[in-house]
């Protein structure tokens, strides 16, 4: 569904031509590097944001969730716009068609560089190919280089210490332009009715006063951050911001050096923002994160044993094993979950089940509110083996109940037909006695599943896989191609960190070198 172009296409015609700042996940004014570049050329100005309907309806790239925080942070934005005399216009449909109204009355556009695959990297090809696009990069990543591990540290490094980049508004008018779209038109267009419960309020101010009440918190993040119930207050939850650009990664940066107190917290927070870069540089250096095995010897791996059952089991949350089937309740209806109960889903669906991967990474991005495609689908890959190294870091589920949620709150609210049941259980509701079972008034195969699969066959059968297929998996890193993709090695984190070979942490990692999705 596209508008009726005609009416708003006579008025842009009458606007002296200018440039047009495409906004998709950099929904800011501060430090915003296309609005900076057209600021700083051009004397009219017409921020513009399409609504793509790829993303909207029942067989949408986005949970409603997502949509609705996205349209939040378009609010927000839009609001920002007044400082500068003018607000953000919005149209609907294919953005390519779109746009190519203003280019062919003369209007050069701008946009963000933002590393992505899959459908995104087609439209951005095709803006760049057809409406001569131009891409600005102002992000920490380092791009035309022929090994871009050289240097890198020292690069995204010198990008987080530069100013942070504020527009005067003087200078340039912004214009916008009246096309009958706005943020309710969208929602009653595809019925968006979110239903996740506790999902934070979109946009830079929600955003900003997330960041200041977590500076406060920072003496005792690293503590928060495994136990998933203490990860929900304990950690920055900054990552949807992050992921919307509604705040710059590198303001978030300076922020918390300036203003956080020195502690052990501080240094572990700054150095997940140099882990986002990290993993944003893997898919701009290979956009084939989001669709294929990053180790050729892994690609097809476990599709074979598709199990459409056994896939369903673990999306309902429904396994028999506790953290797995709370944490994937978690996340289905509040779009977030943990760093490490996401890994132990991972590891849980593609290791113990035996599933293919891409099925699990494409149900977490369609289900997270901080869907970062660089994120999420390189993290997804290296957790389950597909990088080809380090393939036999498979979680334990029952330790995860053991280790973090040790008094069962978190499973009891997610997974509610186990509360009556003795936190010793918890870990192994199989095993509770029946005149325990009977006493609590829990029936377990009827009221909660037994495991769909035993934990120690399964993980036995998955080492066997992985003992197959390492030599082939070996052979295939010999490729200089596929390990530069694999690994970003010869990478330090700034002043006094080496620059040899690091590798990313297993499970069992202490949390100051954890590698994450988000937090």
């Amino acid at each position: 569904m596209t508008d009726d172009t005609g009416s708003w296409v006579e008025r842009i015609a009458t606007v002296d031509d200018g440039c047009v700042v495409w906004h998709r996940r950099d929904l800011r004014t501060v430090d915003s590097p296309a609005l900076a570049f057209a600021a700083d050329r051009y004397d009219v100005v017409c921020p513009v944001f399409v609504f793509d309907p790829r993303f909207y309806g029942t067989d949408g790239l986005a949970c409603d969730a997502r949509c609705r925080f996205l349209h939040e942070s378009l609010a927000d934005l839009d609001r920002a716009y007044t400082a500068y005399d003018g607000s953000l216009t919005f149209l609907s449909g294919s953005p390519i068609d779109l746009l190519s109204q203003f280019s062919g009355l003369g209007w050069d556009i701008v946009a963000g560089a933002e590393p992505t695959g899959r459908y995104g990297l087609r439209r951005d090809d095709a803006a760049a190919d057809r409406l001569d696009v131009r891409f600005i990069a102002d992000d920490g990543l380092v791009r035309d280089a022929a090994d871009t591990r050289d240097g890198w540290s020292e690069t995204v490094e010198r990008w987080f210490e530069r100013d942070v980049r504020r527009v005067d508004p003087d200078g340039f008018d912004v214009t916008d332009i009246d096309t009958g779209v706005s943020i309710a038109v969208v929602e009653g267009r595809y019925d968006l009715t979110p239903t996740k419960r506790s999902v934070p309020a979109g946009g830079r101010r929600a955003g900003l006063e997330r960041l200041h009440a977590f500076i406060d918190r920072l003496p005792e993040y690293l503590g928060n951050v495994s136990s998933p119930t203490d990860a929900w207050e304990g950690t920055s939850r900054l990552s949807p911001y992050l992921r919307f650009g509604c705040l710059s990664i590198r303001e978030v940066y300076q922020t918390v050096r300036e203003d956080a107190p020195s502690c052990r917290g501080r240094e572990a927070f700054i150095s997940r923002l140099y882990w986002n870069r990290h993993y944003t540089q893997k898919l701009a250096d290979w956009s084939g994160w989001m669709d294929t095995a990053v180790n050729p010897a892994m690609e097809g791996f476990r599709e074979e044993e598709r199990d459409a059952a056994l896939i369903e089991a673990w999306k309902r949350g429904e396994t028999g094993y506790p953290m797995v089937d709370a944490s994937m309740r978690c996340l289905a209806e509040t779009g977030w979950l943990n760093f490490r109960m996401r890994a132990m889903c991972a590891s849980f669906l593609c290791d113990l089940l035996g599933q293919p991967w891409r099925i699990g990474a494409d149900w977490f991005y369609y289900h997270l509110i901080d869907a970062d495609p660089a994120i999420n689908y390189s993290q997804f890959q290296t957790q389950v083996g597909m990088v080809g190294v380090n393939m036999r870091r498979i979680y334990n589920p029952r330790k995860q109940v053991r280790e973090n949620d040790p008094d069962g709150s978190f499973v009891r609210t997610w997974v509610p037909e186990l509360t009556p049941l003795p936190t010793r259980y918890l870990e192994r509701p199989e095993r509770t006695p029946i005149h325990v079972q009977e006493s609590c008034g829990i029936e377990i195969g009827e009221d909660y599943p037994y495991p769909v699969v035993a934990y120690e066959t399964a993980r036995t059968r998955a080492m066997e896989a992985f003992d197959a297929i390492e030599p082939a998996a070996k052979r295939a890193l010999a490729d200089p191609e596929v390990r530069r993709r694999a690994s970003l090695s010869r990478r330090g984190r700034g002043r006094g960190h080496s620059s040899a070979d690091i590798q990313e942490p297993g499970p069992d990692a202490t949390q100051t070198s954890l590698s994450r999705f988000e937090e």
